[in-house]
């Protein structure tokens, strides 16, 4: 029997993606991988496959990977040279195991040459090595996460704070649970009909950041308000308040779980536009419609970021 493999586990994104594939797939053709054999005791003992996956071990993966159905390739959660090596390694691995598809989670958009988010080249990248094998894949281009902006909503009304300074100008974007992008990943493992596809993994409805703040602020009864900012100053802004400029930094004083050029440059695609996609694949790929940005305010604390996970898929 052929296996459906799932990458990172331990992390936000796969952690989600294990729990929902197990309810489309039986457990016999699964095999999870985590960096660690302590995150994956879980699901050895309900029966699942399990191994120690390290991306800068090719051979390993090789072995792990040998001819699967399906590989989910989770974009890693570092920026730059060690992500892109990351997925090649991943990549390279899955054609020398005579892997049949590879599914790999990327951000919408990621072709155009100019988005000028930093998280883009190392996607582009990723996609294009992946298209230029001769492996069956599908593509998941996911909107921004809710939760992380939802987090920072939470963290702003905690702080006794009234104002959310951001570069985004009046871009909009559908932004997604992460939850509804795991189920998708999930379901597009689960699918034997789609082949050499990439799909736009996009929220409920698209929204101005000041749109995003009202319907926060209906349900939640706050009056957090937008301020808008140049790319310098909001990254001076968190400069200021202790955010690492890049995945290399410290995190431990860091009042946000993400990078400030990691932000401000997807402030940027936003601002021109490069996020504001109509097209939706989410519904056809998972049969029904993602969840509101409404819901996931009145239902905030399920719908938050977890701890950053810096050896794996996030």
């Amino acid at each position: 029997m052929r296996k459906i493999v799932v990458n990172g586990v331990n992390g936000n994104f796969g952690s989600v993606v294990a729990e929902k594939i197990q309810q489309l797939v039986p457990k016999e053709k699964l095999l999870f991988t985590a960096p660690d054999s302590s995150s994956l005791q879980k699901f050895q003992s309900l029966g699942i496959e399990t191994a120690v996956a390290d991306y800068n071990d090719v051979s390993k993966l090789i072995s792990i990977f040998e001819n699967a159905d399906k590989v989910l390739l989770i974009s890693m959660p570092f920026v730059g040279e060690k992500r892109r090596q990351a997925h090649q390694n991943a990549v390279e691995a899955c054609v020398k195991a005579n892997v049949n598809q590879i599914v790999y989670t990327s951000v919408l958009s990621a072709a155009n040459p100019l988005n000028p988010s930093i998280e883009n080249i190392d996607h582009a990248y990723t996609e294009s090595i992946i298209q230029n094998t001769p492996l069956d894949y599908l593509i998941l281009r996911n909107s921004l996460f809710a939760e992380a902006f939802t987090s920072e909503y939470q963290l702003t009304v905690n702080n006794h704070q009234a104002i959310i300074t951001k570069n985004a100008g009046e871009g909009r974007v559908a932004y997604i649970s992460r939850r509804d992008a795991a189920y998708a990943a999930a379901c597009a493992l689960a699918n034997d009909l789609l082949h050499r596809q990439i799909l736009n993994i996009n929220g409920f409805e698209l929204v101005s950041y000041e749109a995003f703040l009202a319907i926060g602020n209906q349900v939640t009864n706050n009056q957090i308000r937008y301020q808008r900012q140049t790319d310098e100053e909001l990254y001076i802004y968190f400069d200021q308040i202790g955010v690492p400029r890049d995945t290399d930094g410290d995190f431990s004083k860091s009042p946000i779980q993400a990078t400030s050029e990691g932000m401000v440059t997807f402030g940027m695609a936003v601002r021109d536009g490069y996020l504001d996609v109509e097209v939706n694949d989410f519904p056809k790929l998972t049969g029904r419609q993602p969840l509101s940005l409404k819901f996931m305010f009145e239902h905030l604390d399920d719908f938050l970021l977890g701890e950053r996970h810096a050896l794996e898929s996030d």
